[in-house]
């Protein structure tokens, strides 16, 4: 921590805290992606080749960053203890900012939610109380929380769902507006975000051996550094296979699909180069091929079709 850094005021403090924990400009990307692609693919499987309004989708980003934002808050407070205790050096426990300024940062943004969920798209509120509740399930550890420090499978599941159910509560900017019915490609979708999620919370705790540390839970450390990359590279494969059972309910094209595949190969070779080097650099590259398949997953399944149809490529 820089001498200075607890004097500075709190939007620097707030600016410095976002940089480490959630970067607005790069999570907002991956995060945007996710939204247009999940309301493009409802819209391509019903039939319709047009966009939602604008208007509609900055509403749909400001809800979507913020509650992922929320998630951060969230975890900030579950983890408290053992940050304080093992990870000094995180903004938290090392005083750039407290718990209560977040605490009161999470309350603003959740009342901004309510307000313009309620004045400006109220048929989506019962989609929105969905993921809250379920957000607020996930900081009480759904009561169980031993059980679930001793299960850390059912841990990461557990947490995970709650990527599918924002993308429900995104894709209703297209169905749920429109009073229309749902595809049921839409499963499909919400199935390959949640392993969306499974990878990258995988791929950014895989690490060389001389970076794990105590009381930091990693994948590599609980499977072993080789387990771990071959896990995550099975992870893709599954991913991959329920993309292409996405995929065929939009009508996607042999070119689309073989992206797909080289997306997939491409995204592999960190894993492998791990595999056999045990690097840092690798492990990192893994973390990086996690968010670059992520986020080329949700162009190819719902974005780049919805920008062909509104650019006439």
């Amino acid at each position: 921590m820089l001498e200075n850094e607890k004097e500075l005021p709190f939007y620097r403090r707030f600016y410095l805290y976002q940089k480490e924990r959630f970067p607005f400009l790069g999570h907002g990307a991956l995060i945007a992606a996710f939204s247009f692609s999940a309301i493009s693919y409802s819209r391509i499987c019903r039939g319709i080749h047009t966009f939602i309004d604008w208007n509609l989708f900055y509403l749909c980003i400001f809800n979507t960053i913020t509650l992922f934002f929320l998630l951060r808050v969230f975890d900030e407070f579950k983890d408290k203890d053992d940050d304080a205790k093992f990870r000094t050096y995180l903004p938290v426990p090392r005083g750039l900012i407290s718990l209560n300024e977040l605490k009161k940062v999470g309350f603003v943004f959740f009342t901004l939610q309510i307000l313009v969920n309620t004045f400006f798209v109220p048929t989506l509120l019962p989609l929105y109380a969905m993921v809250i509740g379920y957000l607020l399930l996930m900081g009480k550890e759904f009561f169980v929380v031993e059980w679930l420090k001793r299960h850390q499978f059912w841990y990461v599941v557990s947490h995970m769902l709650i990527i599918p159910l924002v993308d429900v509560f995104a894709s209703g900017f297209d169905w749920k507006i429109e009073k229309a019915n749902p595809s049921t490609g839409l499963l499909f979708f919400f199935a390959v975000s949640f392993m969306n999620g499974i990878v990258l919370e995988i791929g950014r705790k895989i690490k060389a051996p001389e970076k794990e540390e105590e009381g930091v839970v990693s994948y590599s450390g609980l499977l072993g550094a080789n387990k771990a990359a071959i896990f995550w590279i099975v992870l893709l494969a599954v991913t991959l296979v329920l993309a292409f059972t996405a995929a065929s309910y939009s009508g996607q094209s042999y070119i689309e699909l073989s992206t797909l595949i080289v997306l997939f190969v491409i995204c592999s070779l960190p894993a492998i180069w791990f595999l056999f080097t045990k690097k840092q650099k690798a492990g990192k590259m893994i973390e990086i091929a996690s968010a670059l398949w992520t986020f080329g997953m949700y162009l190819m399944l719902g974005g780049i079709p919805m920008l062909k149809e509104i650019f006439g490529f």
